[in-house]
Protein backbone atom coordinates (compact mmCIF):
# COMPACT_ATOMS: atom_id res chain seq x y z
CA UNK A 1 0.00 0.00 0.00
CA UNK A 2 1.12 3.55 -0.74
CA UNK A 3 -0.18 5.01 2.57
CA UNK A 4 -2.06 3.80 5.69
CA UNK A 5 -5.78 3.80 5.04
CA UNK A 6 -8.53 3.51 8.40
CA UNK A 7 -11.40 2.09 5.47
CA UNK A 8 -15.20 1.93 6.93
CA UNK A 9 -16.80 -0.40 5.37
CA UNK A 10 -20.00 1.26 3.94
CA UNK A 11 -16.97 3.76 2.24
CA UNK A 12 -14.45 0.95 0.40
CA UNK A 13 -16.47 1.28 -2.41
CA UNK A 14 -16.77 4.64 -3.65
CA UNK A 15 -12.61 4.94 -2.54
CA UNK A 16 -12.32 1.78 -3.96
CA UNK A 17 -13.01 3.58 -7.69
CA UNK A 18 -10.88 6.29 -7.00
CA UNK A 19 -8.28 6.10 -9.94
CA UNK A 20 -4.42 7.48 -9.10
CA UNK A 21 -3.79 10.38 -10.92
CA UNK A 22 -5.44 13.48 -11.13
CA UNK A 23 -3.65 14.92 -14.49
CA UNK A 24 -4.68 18.22 -16.14
CA UNK A 25 -4.03 18.05 -20.27
CA UNK A 26 -3.39 21.01 -21.95
CA UNK A 27 -2.95 21.01 -26.01
CA UNK A 28 -1.56 24.28 -27.26
CA UNK A 29 -1.48 23.94 -31.64
CA UNK A 30 -1.29 27.50 -32.44
CA UNK A 31 1.41 26.91 -34.72
CA UNK A 32 -0.54 24.71 -36.54
CA UNK A 33 -2.97 25.96 -39.66
CA UNK A 34 -5.97 24.28 -39.66
CA UNK A 35 -9.78 25.33 -39.92
CA UNK A 36 -11.26 22.72 -37.82
CA UNK A 37 -9.77 23.19 -34.32
CA UNK A 38 -12.53 20.58 -32.51
CA UNK A 39 -9.81 17.90 -33.13
CA UNK A 40 -7.46 19.68 -30.72
CA UNK A 41 -10.28 19.66 -27.76
CA UNK A 42 -11.07 16.30 -28.22
CA UNK A 43 -7.24 15.46 -27.55
CA UNK A 44 -7.21 16.90 -24.60
CA UNK A 45 -10.37 15.69 -23.05
CA UNK A 46 -9.35 12.27 -24.15
CA UNK A 47 -5.50 12.25 -23.31
CA UNK A 48 -6.86 13.50 -19.55
CA UNK A 49 -9.75 10.48 -19.89
CA UNK A 50 -7.38 7.92 -20.50
CA UNK A 51 -5.15 9.47 -17.48
CA UNK A 52 -7.27 9.71 -14.73
CA UNK A 53 -9.90 7.38 -15.47
CA UNK A 54 -7.88 4.16 -16.10
CA UNK A 55 -6.38 1.94 -13.05
CA UNK A 56 -2.62 1.99 -13.12
CA UNK A 57 -2.23 0.33 -9.71
CA UNK A 58 -3.55 -1.98 -7.18
CA UNK A 59 -3.37 0.20 -4.56
CA UNK A 60 -6.71 1.72 -2.62
CA UNK A 61 -6.72 5.49 -2.96
CA UNK A 62 -8.99 8.09 -1.69
CA UNK A 63 -9.95 11.26 -3.86
CA UNK A 64 -8.18 13.54 -1.65
CA UNK A 65 -4.80 11.03 -2.77
CA UNK A 66 -4.86 11.11 -6.01
CA UNK A 67 -1.68 12.56 -7.60
CA UNK A 68 -2.06 16.33 -8.99
CA UNK A 69 0.25 16.30 -12.12
CA UNK A 70 0.25 18.23 -15.60
CA UNK A 71 0.45 17.27 -19.26
CA UNK A 72 1.31 20.18 -21.36
CA UNK A 73 1.50 19.11 -25.26
CA UNK A 74 2.81 21.89 -27.94
CA UNK A 75 2.21 20.86 -31.39
CA UNK A 76 4.62 22.47 -33.65
CA UNK A 77 3.94 20.57 -36.83
CA UNK A 78 0.98 18.72 -38.73
CA UNK A 79 2.69 16.86 -41.48
CA UNK A 80 -0.46 15.44 -42.20
CA UNK A 81 -3.88 14.98 -41.35
CA UNK A 82 -3.97 12.79 -37.77
CA UNK A 83 0.09 13.28 -37.67
CA UNK A 84 1.53 15.60 -35.12
CA UNK A 85 4.97 16.63 -33.90
CA UNK A 86 5.26 17.93 -30.50
CA UNK A 87 6.89 18.52 -27.33
CA UNK A 88 5.73 17.64 -24.36
CA UNK A 89 6.12 18.84 -20.47
CA UNK A 90 5.05 16.55 -17.81
CA UNK A 91 4.87 17.98 -14.12
CA UNK A 92 3.56 16.09 -11.06
CA UNK A 93 3.39 17.02 -7.39
CA UNK A 94 2.69 16.12 -4.19
CA UNK A 95 1.37 17.53 -0.70
CA UNK A 96 4.69 18.36 2.41
CA UNK A 97 2.97 16.46 4.85
CA UNK A 98 1.00 19.62 8.00
CA UNK A 99 1.13 22.45 4.92
CA UNK A 100 -0.73 23.90 2.27
CA UNK A 101 2.30 23.35 0.32
CA UNK A 102 2.56 21.27 -2.74
CA UNK A 103 6.32 19.99 -4.24
CA UNK A 104 7.38 19.48 -7.19
CA UNK A 105 8.08 16.01 -8.00
CA UNK A 106 8.63 15.80 -11.54
CA UNK A 107 9.31 18.16 -14.13
CA UNK A 108 10.67 16.80 -17.13
CA UNK A 109 10.34 17.86 -20.96
CA UNK A 110 9.73 15.53 -24.04
CA UNK A 111 11.13 16.96 -27.00
CA UNK A 112 10.21 13.62 -29.13
CA UNK A 113 6.82 13.49 -28.84
CA UNK A 114 5.38 12.40 -32.01
CA UNK A 115 2.12 10.89 -32.37
CA UNK A 116 -1.24 10.14 -34.71
CA UNK A 117 -4.17 10.66 -33.30
CA UNK A 118 -7.86 11.05 -35.29
CA UNK A 119 -10.49 12.73 -33.49
CA UNK A 120 -12.65 10.39 -31.16
CA UNK A 121 -10.54 7.31 -31.75
CA UNK A 122 -10.46 4.68 -29.18
CA UNK A 123 -7.76 5.00 -27.23
CA UNK A 124 -6.22 1.42 -26.77
CA UNK A 125 -3.89 0.41 -24.86
CA UNK A 126 -2.19 -3.00 -23.02
CA UNK A 127 0.56 -3.29 -20.93
CA UNK A 128 1.79 -6.46 -22.48
CA UNK A 129 2.19 -5.46 -26.19
CA UNK A 130 2.70 -2.20 -28.57
CA UNK A 131 -0.02 -0.81 -29.95
CA UNK A 132 0.56 3.06 -30.89
CA UNK A 133 3.04 5.66 -30.09
CA UNK A 134 0.36 8.00 -28.15
CA UNK A 135 -1.13 5.82 -25.53
CA UNK A 136 2.64 3.93 -25.04
CA UNK A 137 3.71 7.65 -24.02
CA UNK A 138 0.95 8.42 -21.69
CA UNK A 139 1.61 5.18 -19.94
CA UNK A 140 4.98 6.07 -19.55
CA UNK A 141 4.36 8.82 -18.03
CA UNK A 142 1.36 7.74 -15.97
CA UNK A 143 4.10 4.74 -14.52
CA UNK A 144 6.73 7.47 -14.28
CA UNK A 145 4.77 9.61 -12.33
CA UNK A 146 3.91 6.97 -9.83
CA UNK A 147 7.55 5.34 -9.44
CA UNK A 148 8.89 8.99 -8.43
CA UNK A 149 5.64 9.40 -6.09
CA UNK A 150 5.94 5.49 -4.72
CA UNK A 151 9.98 6.39 -3.80
CA UNK A 152 8.63 9.89 -2.47
CA UNK A 153 6.84 8.11 0.61
CA UNK A 154 9.05 4.75 0.95
CA UNK A 155 12.62 3.98 -0.11
CA UNK A 156 12.24 2.52 -3.68
CA UNK A 157 9.03 2.22 -3.19
CA UNK A 158 8.09 2.86 -7.03
CA UNK A 159 10.11 0.37 -8.19
CA UNK A 160 7.08 -1.85 -9.46
CA UNK A 161 6.57 1.33 -11.68
CA UNK A 162 10.11 1.66 -12.45
CA UNK A 163 9.71 -1.61 -14.07
CA UNK A 164 6.08 -1.11 -15.23
CA UNK A 165 8.21 1.88 -17.59
CA UNK A 166 11.19 -0.22 -18.87
CA UNK A 167 8.42 -2.50 -20.08
CA UNK A 168 6.47 0.09 -21.77
CA UNK A 169 9.93 0.71 -23.06
CA UNK A 170 11.15 -2.60 -24.17
CA UNK A 171 7.51 -3.05 -25.93
CA UNK A 172 8.35 -0.36 -28.21
CA UNK A 173 11.48 -0.62 -29.39
CA UNK A 174 9.66 -1.61 -32.76
CA UNK A 175 8.21 1.69 -33.07
CA UNK A 176 9.69 3.87 -35.96
CA UNK A 177 9.23 6.66 -33.64
CA UNK A 178 11.87 8.87 -31.53
CA UNK A 179 12.39 8.62 -28.01
CA UNK A 180 12.57 4.56 -27.18
CA UNK A 181 15.87 3.88 -28.18
CA UNK A 182 19.29 3.62 -26.82
CA UNK A 183 21.84 5.80 -27.76
CA UNK A 184 19.39 8.13 -29.29
CA UNK A 185 20.14 11.03 -26.75
CA UNK A 186 20.72 11.75 -23.33
CA UNK A 187 17.42 13.27 -22.53
CA UNK A 188 15.03 10.68 -23.78
CA UNK A 189 12.11 8.28 -22.47
CA UNK A 190 14.93 5.40 -22.34
CA UNK A 191 17.58 7.21 -21.10
CA UNK A 192 14.76 8.69 -17.91
CA UNK A 193 14.07 4.89 -17.36
CA UNK A 194 17.91 3.83 -18.20
CA UNK A 195 18.84 5.99 -15.31
CA UNK A 196 15.98 5.03 -12.62
CA UNK A 197 16.66 1.20 -13.36
CA UNK A 198 20.49 1.87 -12.86
CA UNK A 199 21.66 0.31 -9.58
CA UNK A 200 24.95 2.48 -9.64
CA UNK A 201 21.87 5.58 -9.85
CA UNK A 202 19.64 4.33 -6.92
CA UNK A 203 21.33 6.38 -4.38
CA UNK A 204 19.24 9.61 -6.61
CA UNK A 205 15.78 7.50 -6.12
CA UNK A 206 16.35 6.96 -2.45
CA UNK A 207 17.25 10.78 -2.21
CA UNK A 208 13.46 10.87 -2.98
CA UNK A 209 12.58 8.99 -0.15
CA UNK A 210 14.93 11.60 1.95
CA UNK A 211 13.91 14.71 0.65
CA UNK A 212 10.47 14.58 0.94
CA UNK A 213 9.08 12.07 3.61
CA UNK A 214 12.28 12.58 6.15
CA UNK A 215 13.25 16.10 4.94
CA UNK A 216 10.26 18.40 4.01
CA UNK A 217 7.37 16.57 5.64
CA UNK A 218 9.10 17.42 8.85
CA UNK A 219 10.33 20.01 8.03
CA UNK A 220 7.78 22.51 10.40
CA UNK A 221 8.43 20.78 13.31
CA UNK A 222 12.72 21.38 12.55
CA UNK A 223 13.76 23.86 9.96
CA UNK A 224 17.70 22.93 10.46
CA UNK A 225 17.75 18.93 10.51
CA UNK A 226 15.91 19.84 7.14
CA UNK A 227 18.33 21.41 5.93
CA UNK A 228 20.90 19.49 7.28
CA UNK A 229 19.09 16.26 5.45
CA UNK A 230 18.50 17.93 2.25
CA UNK A 231 22.52 19.14 2.59
CA UNK A 232 23.05 15.47 2.57
CA UNK A 233 20.92 14.67 -1.00
CA UNK A 234 22.61 17.41 -2.95
CA UNK A 235 26.58 15.54 -1.35
CA UNK A 236 24.66 12.20 -2.46
CA UNK A 237 23.73 13.46 -5.96
CA UNK A 238 27.64 15.37 -6.23
CA UNK A 239 28.78 11.52 -5.68
CA UNK A 240 26.70 10.44 -8.86
CA UNK A 241 27.32 13.67 -10.99
CA UNK A 242 31.05 12.73 -10.60
CA UNK A 243 30.44 9.85 -11.75
CA UNK A 244 27.70 10.41 -14.58
CA UNK A 245 27.60 14.31 -14.91
CA UNK A 246 24.78 14.34 -17.92
CA UNK A 247 22.08 12.07 -16.32
CA UNK A 248 18.93 13.07 -17.25
CA UNK A 249 17.65 11.82 -13.70
CA UNK A 250 19.74 14.49 -12.12
CA UNK A 251 18.82 17.41 -14.76
CA UNK A 252 15.34 16.61 -13.68
CA UNK A 253 15.76 16.73 -10.54
CA UNK A 254 17.07 20.73 -10.07
CA UNK A 255 14.50 21.28 -13.18
CA UNK A 256 12.09 20.08 -10.14
CA UNK A 257 13.60 21.53 -7.18
CA UNK A 258 15.40 24.49 -8.07
CA UNK A 259 13.17 27.66 -6.95
CA UNK A 260 12.67 25.42 -3.62
CA UNK A 261 16.00 24.67 -2.94
CA UNK A 262 17.03 28.06 -3.47
CA UNK A 263 14.19 29.16 -0.94
CA UNK A 264 15.05 26.31 1.52
CA UNK A 265 19.05 27.40 1.66
CA UNK A 266 18.29 31.42 1.47
CA UNK A 267 17.84 31.03 5.59
CA UNK A 268 19.08 29.03 8.10
CA UNK A 269 22.92 28.31 9.21
CA UNK A 270 25.51 30.26 7.12
CA UNK A 271 28.00 27.48 6.59
CA UNK A 272 25.14 24.63 5.72
CA UNK A 273 24.09 27.63 3.44
CA UNK A 274 27.45 28.02 2.29
CA UNK A 275 28.09 24.03 1.21
CA UNK A 276 24.49 24.13 -0.65
CA UNK A 277 25.48 27.28 -3.14
CA UNK A 278 28.71 25.36 -4.01
CA UNK A 279 26.84 21.96 -4.61
CA UNK A 280 24.13 23.74 -6.62
CA UNK A 281 26.58 26.26 -8.76
CA UNK A 282 28.81 23.10 -9.42
CA UNK A 283 25.76 20.85 -10.44
CA UNK A 284 23.76 23.26 -11.91
CA UNK A 285 25.66 26.14 -13.32
CA UNK A 286 23.18 28.02 -15.73
CA UNK A 287 20.69 28.86 -13.26
CA UNK A 288 21.43 32.18 -11.62
CA UNK A 289 18.75 32.12 -8.89
CA UNK A 290 21.28 30.13 -6.24
CA UNK A 291 22.53 33.48 -5.65
CA UNK A 292 19.50 34.28 -3.49
CA UNK A 293 20.85 31.93 -1.46
CA UNK A 294 24.20 33.54 0.09
CA UNK A 295 22.93 37.20 -0.71
CA UNK A 296 20.65 37.09 2.28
Amino acid sequence: MRKYFILIVFSWVRIGLAQELNCKVTINADQIQTSDRSVFKDMERSFAAFLNSRKWTNDVFKNYERINCTLFVNISQMPSIGNFIASAQIVAARPVYNTNYETVLLNFADREFEFEYIESQPMEYNDNTYINNLTSMLAYYAYTILAIDYDSFSEMGGSPYVQKMLQVVNNAQSSIHPGWVALSNNRSRYALVDNMNNPQMADLRKNTYKYHRLALDAFDKNPDQGRDQILDVLKTVKKVWNTFPTAVLIVTFFDSKANELTNIFSDGNLNVRREAYDILSQLDPKRNIYQKIIGN
